[in-house]
C-alpha cells in the first residue's frame, strides 16, 4: 500500500472518529446540557496540553529530520572520498591505477544498484558491498610507493580509504528507526490527550465546529506520519538518495 494512501487513509479516519464521537456525544447528552458553559480551568488546561504538546512534535519532527540530514551527509561523505581515492591515483603507475579505478567503480556500481534496493527492502547493507570496500583498502594499502612523488600521495588515500569506510559504517548503522518505543508511546497518547481534550469543551455539532475540529485531528495524524516516514531515513518515504554517488561518477548506470 502506497504511504501517501496510507496517511490519506489516517488523516481521514482521525476526522471521522471526531465527527462520530461528537455525534454519539451529542445524543447521549443531558436535555439542559448548556455546552457554552464550560469551566475556565478545562480552558486553561486544555491549552497548556496543546502548547505541550505542540513543542514536544516540534521536538520529534526536528529531530527525525537531523536523522535524515545526517544520513544524507554519510553518502555524500562516502561517494566524496570515493571520488577523491579515483582522482588521486593518478600518480600511481597504469596498471595500479586502473585496478583501483576499476575497483571503486565497481564498488559503488553495486551500491547504486543493488546495495540501495537491499537497504530500502530489507534494511541492512549487503556482505559484497563489504568485500568489494574491502577490495579498495587491500588495493591502496598494498601498494608500496615507489617514488618521493608517490609516496606523498599515500597517506592522503589511506585517509580518504579511513573517511570512506567510516562513512560507509555510518550509513549502516543510520538504518532502523531512530525514535525509542516509549516515544512512540507518549505521541500517540499525547495524540488521544490532545484531540480528546476537544470534547471536555463541549464542542456542539455546529458545521463550523466539526470542521475545525476535523481539521486539527487531520493535522495530528500527519505531522505524526511525518514523523514516522522521516524515521527510517533510507527505507521509508522521503528518503537519503544515492545522487552523490551518481553525481560523482556518472557513468556508473543506475
Amino acid at each position: 500500500m502506497s504511504e501517501w494512501l496510507v496517511l490519506t487513509l489516517a488523516m481521514l479516519a482521525a476526522c471521522a472518529v471526531v465527527v462520530i464521537i461528537t455525534f454519539v456525544r451529542h445524543r447521549a447528552a443531558p436535555v439542559d446540557e448548556d455546552p457554552s458553559e464550560t469551566p475556565d480551568v478545562i480552558e486553561y488546561m486544555t491549552m497548556w496540553i496543546g502548547v505541550v504538546y505542540a513543542i514536544v512534535l516540534g521536538l520529534a519532527i526536528a529531530g527525525v529530520w537531523e536523522g535524515r540530514s545526517a544520513a544524507q551527509d554519510h553518502v555524500q561523505s562516502e561517494a566524496v572520498a570515493l571520488h577523491e581515492i579515483s582522482e588521486r591515483v593518478r600518480v600511481y603507475p597504469a596498471d595500479i591505477r586502473d585496478r583501483i579505478r576499476d575497483d571503486v567503480n565497481a564498488y559503488v556500481g553495486h551500491v547504486v544498484n543493488t546495495e540501495w534496493k537491499t537497504m530500502a527492502d530489507d534494511g541492512h547493507v549487503t556482505a559484497r558491498g563489504g568485500e568489494l570496500f574491502d577490495r579498495i583498502r587491500q588495493d591502496v594499502t598494498d601498494y608500496q610507493p615507489k617514488s618521493d612523488f608517490e609516496a606523498q600521495a599515500y597517506q592522503p588515500l589511506l585517509d580518504q580509504v579511513t573517511a570512506a569506510d567510516q562513512a560507509r559504517s555510518a550509513r549502516a548503522d543510520a538504518m532502523g528507526a531512530t525514535m525509542p518505543g516509549v516515544v512512540w508511546f507518549g505521541l500517540l497518547a499525547g495524540a488521544v490527550v490532545t484531540i480528546g481534550m476537544v470534547f471536555a469543551l463541549q464542542i456542539r455539532r455546529t458545521l463550523r465546529e466539526l470542521v475545525l475540529a476535523g481539521l486539527f485531528s487531520a493535522l495530528i495524524a500527519f505531522l505524526l506520519f511525518l514523523i514516522w516516514d522521516f524515521d527510517a531515513p533510507y527505507t521509508r518515504g522521503i528518503t537519503a538518495s544515492a545522487a552523490p554517488f551518481l553525481t560523482l561518477f556518472p557513468h556508473i548506470q543506475a
